[in-house]
């Protein structure tokens, strides 16, 4: 990839010198980039599992929705680390996104042409399009973390992410309102074509107001060795008792939670028959509780500590699925998954914190992040096999057993053994949990985490970024570093 060109016209935002000049207008563009992206982001995060239905995938395909892109992803970023000094930062980003845009492309064409295998080139296209999120992600965070200025951080993504928020739920309920129309006259494929038809031209709108930022250091400096450190120091942090009890914990969580991730959309769609619009509403009372309670559980772990919170959800979050057993009446479901974002919100909130706050002091945190991201990726892709398995074989078992008398669906005992697993895992972490000294974390946190995008069955999802520091101040503290 070449290095950036001298001429300022693709990038209006470098055309003056004057350094304030470029930051406004590189962070106004990256708030409307925010809007951009998020209709891409918004389809991806609440209808995959829903397309992937659609397209006829059986139940074991649906783990394969579920875990093989996550696996991918976590690879990506760790191949984005080390790609980091060898492109340009701009331009790497800009041409990821277009050829996510691509992707998200080629997947509404799999609605409108129908190919054989489809489910299967969905999953593959599933694969590349995380696959460029993780490419992105550090490049973007280094940045973002770089041309943000301090005192203006905590109000720049507040904002930014209001703005995320507003766009991806607008493009949510549009998306749940065309697919219902178009359902209703049996031509849902003109629903999902038009659909990703959108999140594609947002993602193009995307990488083209990247290209219009501007970028004051565009090339890392190479450094040789990059990868093997990354190694050597995945290795040192595995030696933390307490981060590596931590990390089996998160990652275990959810891989149990991935075992029935897939299957409440086959359930809402295919077994309660939901309009789409009704399956966007009972997502978004997750997706909204989710949000509001955010701030409720940031000042529950200022007061009583993270591993008070951690404990609290992780025992809430096993009953999740179980509650899906007792009824099927819509406002029930609405107030489970009301439920579910109350104690999802929590549960990501005090993970993310708690592992600040286990590290080393002036370790690099972002080692601690991408080894734990990994293992919980790995984790997720054997929890999302072994749901397709169980829910593949789950009518059979429950008919030789006799318990199809009072399990009347079979995707009941894939809730039952994810509720079963999720259980052990919280009881497995609590006794060997520790309360780690606590951090002078609120200026910092209000800094360095956002809300990178949400799901209505596994959460919130918060990102960090990478604040960059200059030469002259890199004997600093690094601990903000991700």
């Amino acid at each position: 990839m070449a290095l950036e060109p001298s001429s300022s016209s693709t990038n209006p935002c470098s055309r003056s010198r004057d350094r304030l000049s470029w930051l406004r207008c590189t962070l106004r563009r990256s708030q409307q980039e925010a809007v951009a992206s998020s209709t891409m982001t918004a389809t991806s995060d609440n209808f995959f599992n829903a397309y992937a239905i659609f397209l006829g995938a059986s139940l074991g395909q649906m783990g394969w929705v579920t875990g093989l892109p996550q696996l991918f992803g976590s690879l990506a970023q760790l191949l984005s680390v080390w790609l980091a000094s060898h492109f340009s930062r701009r331009q790497f980003i800009v041409v990821c996104a277009a050829l996510q845009a691509v992707v998200v492309l080629g997947m509404g064409a799999l609605a409108a042409f129908r190919p054989e295998n489809a489910v299967w080139l969905f999953i593959g296209l599933a694969v590349l399009y995380q696959g460029f999120i993780n490419l992105i992600q550090p490049h973007w965070r280094a940045w973002m973390g770089m041309i943000v200025p301090q005192r203006r951080r905590g109000a720049f993504f507040a904002s930014r992410t209001r703005l995320t928020m507003m766009a991806s739920l607008s493009v949510f309920f549009v998306g749940g309102g065309i697919l219902t129309l178009t359902d209703s006259v049996q031509m849902a494929w003109l629903g999902f074509s038009l659909l990703f038809s959108i999140a594609a031209m947002g993602r193009f709108a995307s990488a083209w107001l990247l290209l219009q930022m501007h970028d004051p250091e565009p090339r890392a400096a190479k450094a040789s060795g990059v990868f093997s450190q990354t190694l050597y120091n995945f290795r040192q942090a595995w030696k933390d008792k307490t981060f590596r009890h931590y990390s089996l914990f998160v990652a275990g969580m959810q891989c149990m939670v991935a075992i029935s991730a897939p299957f409440f959309a086959v359930y809402m769609l295919e077994d309660l028959h939901f309009t789409y619009f009704e399956f966007v509403l009972s997502s978004v009372a997750s997706i909204f509780t989710q949000f509001i309670t955010l701030r409720f559980w940031g000042r529950f772990s200022d007061l009583y500590g993270n591993r008070l919170v951690m404990m609290i959800t992780s025992c809430l979050i096993p009953s999740l699925p179980l509650l899906w057993l007792f009824s099927d009446n819509y406002l029930y479901i609405l107030a489970i998954q009301a439920f579910s974002g109350l104690a999802w919100s929590g549960f990501t909130l005090s993970t993310a914190n708690y592992l600040y706050d286990i590290r080393p002091f002036r370790s690099d945190f972002a080692t601690y992040a991408a080894l734990q991201a990994a293992l919980s990726a790995g984790f997720v892709f054997i929890g999302a096999m072994l749901g397709g398995v169980i829910a593949s074989y789950a009518e059979a078992f429950l008919i030789w057993t006799g318990f199809n008398t009072w399990l009347t669906n079979p995707i009941f005992l894939v809730f039952m053994i994810s509720t079963i697993m999720r259980s052990l895992v919280a009881l497995w972490f609590i006794p060997r949990s520790v309360e780690p000294k606590a951090r002078p974390r609120p200026e910092l946190l209000t800094l360095i985490f956002r809300i990178r995008g949400f799901n209505a069955i596994s959460g919130v999802s918060l990102d960090w970024l990478t604040v960059a520091k200059k030469k002259r101040a890199k004997n600093k503290e690094q601990h903000s570093d991700k």
